[in-house]
């Protein structure tokens, strides 16, 4: 790896970026030389620095302070970076399938290019995770200055004429946005707090053998494939409904687009109703105090969650949460085979994450406060977890174990549109 080469990229990249955009587009390269000459370098900046400002120098305000646990804040760091390399991948096949619809020519290699490129600059800026105060500003503007980077980079990667390149850009950040936002709900749901302040940047998958990817079909990098045929067939529905000038079949494509990309299709998330009836009344003894469902959505991507909390109105309660991944349920599945594994021992508690009887299950438990944590991931769809105070982390695991979980299992297909 020749490191000098890929600092004079950043610095071109983000210095002089009207002149260096012709030169990238005209270098030869394929998708794994991208991913490890440069995205893998660039894309670990922000999670590496959110995890050292999350696990060791901590989060305060008027006086208190908040460290996310190491074993979490490493599980995080793993988990988002290993989401976010997916993700740079799927925004490439985007960008790709957008191609013909702002008059451009589809070209993966190039897509990847104007993708990883234009998000240097939020990379770099990841740096600002670690100044107090400042860094959010600066991180705000690093993304900005890529919005700019990524509507200069597409006219001569993606060959779409100027005058397209910011409505071009424009769809592009939003599902970005949209996609980023749902990975970190799911980061969150799976393995709680301390994976959502690890941080969720954006980098790239490795393996890659060359421009035409050659996989396993059953394999991750297979299923990854298999996803770019259904984004370029979601691409054509969307060039047939720019072609129309039906604002509404655009936006239905779009969400198609993005639902494509998420490797399950169009997904209506439950409803809060049909969440309410696998939040019980009593769990593990304890009467349920104050209950909330919700369901949120963007550009036709739904994501719901119920909360309740469960008290005996002295010192004891617990939190249950239950998430429908909805439309994102293929990028649960992205995280089962992404083969997270924790496992952090001290001298009054653990940490860990693993895979058990096919499901991703989180665990964790503090001797000392009697305080943990247990969830689990059902039917690569619904993320359950209860936490709080008990005797052991069995009680935990019994609370959870006494809900209706083969009844909401039943439920991972309901809302999947078929097609």
């Amino acid at each position: 790896m020749d490191f000098n080469k890929l600092i004079a990229r950043v610095k071109a990249i983000l210095t002089t970026p009207k002149t260096e955009w012709p030169v990238i587009a005209a270098e030869p390269a394929t998708v794994a030389d991208l991913y490890k000459n440069y995205i893998v370098w660039l894309a670990a900046i922000p999670v590496v620095c959110k995890f050292i400002k999350g696990s060791f120098i901590g989060y305060g305000a008027f006086g208190i302070y908040y460290r996310t646990p190491i074993g979490a804040g490493i599980t995080g760091m793993i988990v988002g970076y290993a989401l976010t390399l997916a993700l740079v991948y799927v925004v490439a096949l985007i960008v790709d399938a957008l191609a013909q619809t702002f008059s451009g020519q589809k070209n993966q290699v190039q897509a990847l290019k104007a993708v990883a490129y234009a998000w240097t600059a939020s990379w770099v800026g990841g740096i600002g995770a670690l100044i107090p105060w400042l860094g959010v500003l600066i991180m705000l503007a690093a993304l900005i200055y890529g919005i700019y980077l990524l509507f200069l980079g597409l006219p001569p990667t993606m060959k779409s004429p100027a005058d397209k390149a910011g409505g071009y850009t424009a769809v592009t950040i939003i599902i970005a946005v949209v996609l980023s936002w749902i990975i970190g709900l799911i980061v969150a749901g799976i393995i709680g707090t301390g994976a959502l302040l690890g941080g969720v940047s954006t980098s790239g998958l490795g393996g890659f053998g060359g421009g035409e990817v050659q996989v396993d079909k059953d394999s991750p990098l297979g299923k990854l494939d298999a996803w770019s045929k259904k984004v370029e067939a979601a691409g054509k529905e969307m060039d047939a409904a720019q072609k129309s000038g039906n604002a509404q079949a655009q936006g239905e494509a779009i969400g198609k687009i993005v639902g494509a990309a998420l490797g399950a299709g169009e997904v209506e998330a439950l409803a809060p109703d049909m969440l309410k009836p696998f939040v019980p009344e009593t769990l593990a003894g304890l009467k349920r105090t104050e209950f909330s469902a919700e369901r949120n959505g963007a550009m036709g991507m739904q994501v719901s969650a119920a909360h309740a909390t469960y008290s005996d109105g002295a010192n004891r309660s617990l939190q249950l949460e239950v998430t429908d991944t909805g439309s994102a349920k293929g990028l649960v599945s992205l995280a089962g085979w992404a083969a997270v594994q924790n496992d952090k021992e001290t001298d009054h508690g653990y940490d860990k994450t693993y895979k058990q009887g096919g499901r991703l299950v989180h665990e964790q438990w503090d001797s000392q406060t009697k305080y943990g944590e247990y969830g689990l991931v059902i039917g690569d769809r619904f993320a359950v977890k209860v936490s709080g105070n008990a005797d052991s982390i069995d009680q935990l695991k019994a609370a959870l174990g006494s809900m209706n979980l083969a009844g909401l299992e039943a439920l991972k297909d309901v809302g999947v549109k078929k097609g």
